[in-house]
């Protein structure tokens, strides 16, 4: 998935530069911010698929900015990269939607898995319709938003976004919570079963809001989940 538009902001020149030399080898196509109003209009005129935020800027917080970030865009990918390893912090920033979060030192291949991961997680939105509908249910991947059998629209977080595609990705098959967690959330996360669990909760609800049942995600005891399309 190489030619994304990503957007790097970091205020250290030598790491700056050397991050974007590095991440344009890869193919990406990168801006380079230095501070927030910086980012801000780059944001705005380059549109990236990926933004790289460090957390101290100097005339603000990369936190607010992805918040800011996050309110304008919901496809965009957003991935912390700071020297600040303050636990407040890196779950302040997955819960308004980041991707990952990792702190300074670290090594360029290091970020370039991450990378691949999290693109990998969002190829399902990538390559498939901006809408999807199963009986009276639509989901719409790149919105983060879907529509229940009631005609009620409700927002996705980006993981229950990405459970969800990962689910119809592997329509009628068992998915384990293993696959989920190394999928989604990489080998370096360590959510329990209980944290999984929770998330499905809402696709549930969602999914059994259609009388029709054209849209099914049963659990699987000691496994995982299955999604079942009726008729498919």
């Amino acid at each position: 998935m190489s030619n994304l538009p990503l957007l790097l902001v970091e205020d250290e020149p030598n790491l700056g530069q050397t991050l974007r030399d590095y991440l344009r080898a890869k193919k990406y196509i990168v801006e380079l911010a230095t501070s927030c109003e910086d980012a801000r209009q780059k944001f705005h005129d380059l549109r990236p698929a990926i933004a790289i935020l460090d957390i101290g800027l100097p005339d603000g917080s990369g936190i607010q900015l992805a918040r800011e970030f996050r309110s304008q865009r919901k496809d965009c990918v957003l991935l912390f990269c700071t020297a600040l390893n303050d636990p407040s912090l890196r779950v302040e920033g997955l819960e308004l939607g980041a991707e990952d979060y990792i702190t300074k030192p670290f090594e360029l291949k290091e970020l370039t898995l991450r990378l691949d991961r999290i693109l990998k997680s969002r190829e399902f939105t990538l390559q498939n319709p901006d809408e999807m509908r199963f009986g009276k249910l639509i989901f719409w991947p790149k919105r983060f938003e879907m529509q229940d059998g009631l005609g009620v629209n409700v927002q996705l977080g980006q993981k229950e976004c990405a459970i969800l595609e990962l689910f119809l990705e592997r329509k009628n098959e068992v998915v384990s919570r293993d696959e989920m967690i190394e999928s989604i959330w990489g080998e370096n996360s360590f959510p329990t079963n209980r944290t999984i669990d929770n998330y499905i909760v809402k696709l549930r609800k969602w999914a059994d809001s259609d009388e029709q049942g054209s849209l099914k995600i049963t659990s699987v005891r000691g496994i995982g989940y299955k999604l079942e399309l009726k008729g498919k």
